[in-house]
């Protein structure tokens, strides 16, 4: 039976993600807090064609690429998806947790700043009645 196998990869995954916690603990080597405060945190990461890190959660984040690179980000479903990046690109990402692969030909090196208050809520849509307090 096909689906066994299948279901058995799955479930070593989200295994293997379900502990996810900070990536600065999870991977010193590749991650150093560079600056801390009760807002925000930044974080330098690097690492090398076929480097993987362990399962570990990001907050909403700003990325800003430091090199070309290529990476593969695999989430607690099993998905994946391949991002590649330039060197100056600036990009906006959601919370989430993944466990990431160099799959590149060149090291990835990034600064990362991430949000540790919450997202603020969406606006009331129009023509809501407002929330009393």
């Amino acid at each position: 039976m096909t689906r066994a196998p299948a279901l058995a990869t799955v479930l070593g995954l989200a295994a293997s993600l379900a502990p996810a916690q900070d990536p600065a603990k999870t991977d010193p080597g590749k991650y150093i807090v560079i600056l801390e405060n009760a807002r925000t945190r930044v974080l330098e990461f690097r690492d090398h064609p076929g480097d993987r890190t362990h399962a570990h959660r990001h907050p909403d984040s700003v990325l800003y690429a430091l090199s070309d690179f290529a990476r593969r980000l695999t989430f607690p479903d099993g998905k994946s998806m391949t991002r590649t990046f330039k060197k100056g690109d600036v990009v906006f990402l959601e919370g989430q947790i993944h466990i990431g692969e160099n799959i590149g030909a060149s090291d990835t090196h990034v600064i990362l700043v991430e949000f540790k208050e919450p997202p603020p809520s969406p606006p009331p849509s129009p023509g809501a009645t407002p929330a009393l307090p």
